[in-house]
């Protein structure tokens, strides 16, 4: 390796390494502040809050890694053309191609570990997470409900005013909001002096041991004068017990990042599962169109015999309305079956859709899990073309103008990104499309920066802007010194 070389390689890894830190703690900070609810007050020890932001760190690199190469890159870049070490790199014939050539290498050898770390870290990282999220829930059942304030807990809304034990299993002023069918308001009210909390290391129920305290249930009578007359009924107990399922506990992230395992699998275990689910859901299809066709009556509609000797006239024919044969009742009743059917057919052609369509989303979601990988690898390059001859034209190190950029870019980016990929999962654009729209739509302005820092063109001709202005300026004051009078 030549001196030029190490000297710009060096330079590079020193900003790259910095922003890095700088960027990572940042996230970690916002992951932090995202899961407070879930660590403050509960009685955790510094080592299991350490296992669990090191457990959710891995997915915060494919969003810092890009972007710490962005930054890094335009700083690199646009010192060395701030400090016009590019000047005398060219005043020795040294272009900007042969200036990038060992950064080059290294981004392509950086996108490799990215991959690596996207198909085997990441994975087994999310997997751990869940399960420590899972296994606090079970040693410290009592974690899930905070002193002096409601804890929604599945289908309840508890509140203790002091917890007591060694793993805050015993409980004093409970009160418990249980919440209706249709999630709205809460009929059903719980207090209780005392209580415990009594779980089995391999049961996913909590059992909740109220003693000495009153049920209320509100009664709502059908008519609205009436609502006033029965306000509520209200019965003791000296016991009760009250089951809670422990996968209800904890449940901060979004629904889909929960139910949908994609996230802990890699590539090859990706398409493993991507086969299986296109093969059950064909299946699926496959399963209910014959069983709307059976339903439907028409029994010889695919045999051709049988369907020719039904096209035969017979002598006695001559009817045009079927239902002209059958009395008016007749008529009535086949009329109403008829419909019958019809209304249970479209329900199950309804309901059938909506199914179909959640399995359709789960496909696109492994899809889009399997691209993403990819797609994090090669974002690193494009990065990489995009922040350095965008540096070089800048001609601006430090942490202004190139944060500037840098944001605005990757912004650009990760909206895009973004929005390519809930297209995708509801199936209005394809997955493939989806997780590359982004790198497809910013891979242009990666060329064109390196085509113009190349040939040493500024990021904005501004002759191009200011000329017209000039010349339309001359044009008038022309014409007001030709009016001028003598």
């Amino acid at each position: 390796m030549k001196i030029l070389d190490r000297y710009i390689l060096t330079t590079f890894l020193k900003t790259l390494a910095t922003v890095f830190v700088i960027l990572f703690f940042i996230f970690i900070l916002q992951a932090v502040w995202l899961f407070i609810a879930e660590l403050a007050g509960k009685d955790l020890d510094v080592l299991l809050i350490v296992k669990f932001l090191l457990f959710y760190s891995p997915k915060m690199i494919p969003l810092v890694l890009p972007l710490s190469i962005l930054l890094a890159s335009i700083m690199t870049f646009g010192n060395l053309a701030e400090n016009y070490e590019f000047a005398a790199m060219k005043s020795s014939g040294i272009s900007l191609q042969r200036a990038m050539k060992s950064l080059m290498v290294f981004i392509v050898f950086l996108s490799i570990i990215a991959f690596f770390f996207a198909n085997n870290i990441i994975p087994s990282a999310e997997y751990k997470f869940l399960n420590l999220r899972r296994d606090i829930v079970q040693t410290k059942p009592a974690m899930a409900i905070a002193e002096g304030q409601f804890s929604d807990v599945g289908d309840y809304n508890i509140k203790v005013n002091k917890k007591s034990g060694d793993k805050g299993e015993k409980l004093s002023g409970v009160t418990i909001h249980k919440k209706a069918a249709n999630g709205i308001g809460n009929n059903i009210v719980i207090k209780a002096k005392n209580g415990l909390l009594v779980n089995q290391e391999e049961s996913t129920m909590l059992q909740m041991i109220l003693f000495d305290g009153n049920y209320y249930e509100n009664i709502i009578p059908k008519k609205y004068e009436e609502r006033n007359r029965v306000p509520f009924v209200k019965a003791s107990f000296k016991k009760d017990i009250i089951n809670i399922d422990l996968s209800k506990l904890n449940t901060v992230e979004d629904e889909s990042n929960i139910t949908n395992t994609n996230a802990m699998l890699n590539v090859s275990e990706l398409t493993y599962t991507l086969d299986s689910l296109h093969k059950n859901f064909n299946k699926d299809l496959v399963s209910f169109a014959e069983n709307i066709y059976q339903r439907s009556g028409i029994i010889n509609f695919r045999d051709p015999n049988a369907a020719a000797a039904n096209s035969k006239p017979k002598k006695d024919t001559n009817i045009t309305d079927p239902l002209s044969i059958l009395s008016t009742a007749d008529k009535s009743r086949a009329l109403e079956i008829a419909i019958s059917n019809l209304e249970s057919a479209k329900f199950s052609i309804e309901g059938t859709k909506q199914e179909m369509e959640l399995k359709q989303k789960n496909i696109n979601n492994h899809w889009l899990a399997l691209y993403e990988k990819f797609v994090i690898a090669f974002s690193c390059i494009l990065m990489f073309f995009i922040g350095a001859p965008l540096g070089a034209i800048i001609r601006k190190g430090g942490l202004g103008l190139p944060i500037v950029f840098a944001v605005l870019i990757f912004i650009t980016f990760h909206f895009i990104n973004t929005f390519g990929r809930k297209l995708a999962q509801e199936n209005g654009i394809p997955p493939f499309l989806g997780s590359w729209m982004s790198s497809f739509i910013l891979s242009p302005l990666a060329i064109l920066l390196t085509y113009r820092a190349t040939n040493d063109i500024g990021l904005i001709n501004m002759d191009i802007i200011l000329s017209p202005i000039q010349k339309g300026f001359q044009k008038l004051f022309k014409i007001k010194n030709n009016n001028t009078p003598k």
